[in-house]
């Protein structure tokens, strides 16, 4: 084994202890202690690796929206291009609710811990917000992409800007995690749902 590969292979091991415990017992009853003997590193390896635990905990979480830890903007990833390229609105919509549930998938816990921790720390706060941002200007590109398609445009005088804000509740993970965390559907009722929605509010 190379020494790159065994820097990424321990570097994947505190993000796995990170993971597992942040969702397991919270965030601030986490400490890098505890990550680092979960990990089987030393305290001074996680701060070496990643700097403190909410940088962490960014890694993890861009890592966990992405799939990969490849700096591949979400838009230029294949499934969005997908997505834009679809021909057929309704087609459209419900690819979207299909790589919602992709991210979701993954994503959910991790973005939990991150919104449930904004409240009690401005640096966290700030994290929520950026990735609330991001997403939203992903489903603006994909609500614009989608006002384009729709021959009769879109329903009940929705444009891009409020189609975006739908699109943004509807495959939110607040609204995954209440469905499918908490009242038990499966990702594949939830998907089904997400996209019959979007037609639904959306199109005439």
């Amino acid at each position: 084994m190379t020494r790159a590969e065994k820097a990424r292979r321990t570097r994947q091991r505190m993000l796995d202890a990170a993971a597992g415990l942040f969702t397991g017992q919270g965030w601030a009853a986490t400490s890098v202690a505890d990550i680092a003997r979960t990990a089987g590193v030393g305290v001074q390896t996680v701060y070496f690796t990643f700097g403190n635990k909410r940088a962490l905990l960014k890694e993890l979480l861009d890592t966990a929206v992405a799939g990969d830890a490849d700096p591949v903007a979400t838009l230029d990833r294949p499934w969005a291009r997908e997505v834009l390229a679809e021909p057929d609105p309704a087609a459209q919509l419900a690819l979207q609710a299909a790589g919602a549930r992709r991210i979701l998938e993954r994503a959910a816990p991790i973005l939990e811990v991150v919104r449930g921790a904004a409240a009690a720390d401005p640096e966290l706060a700030v994290l929520w917000q950026a990735n609330l941002d991001q997403r939203h200007a992903v489903q603006h590109r994909f609500a614009s992409a989608l006002a384009a398609k729709a021959r009769d445009g879109l329903r009940d005088g929705h444009d891009a800007d409020s189609a975006a804000d739908a699109a943004l509740a509807l495959l939110g993970p607040e609204t995954y995690g209440l469905l499918v965390k908490r009242r038990g559907w499966t990702p594949d009722r939830w998907e089904r749902w997400a996209a019959d929605s979007l037609v639904r509010q959306l199109l005439p």
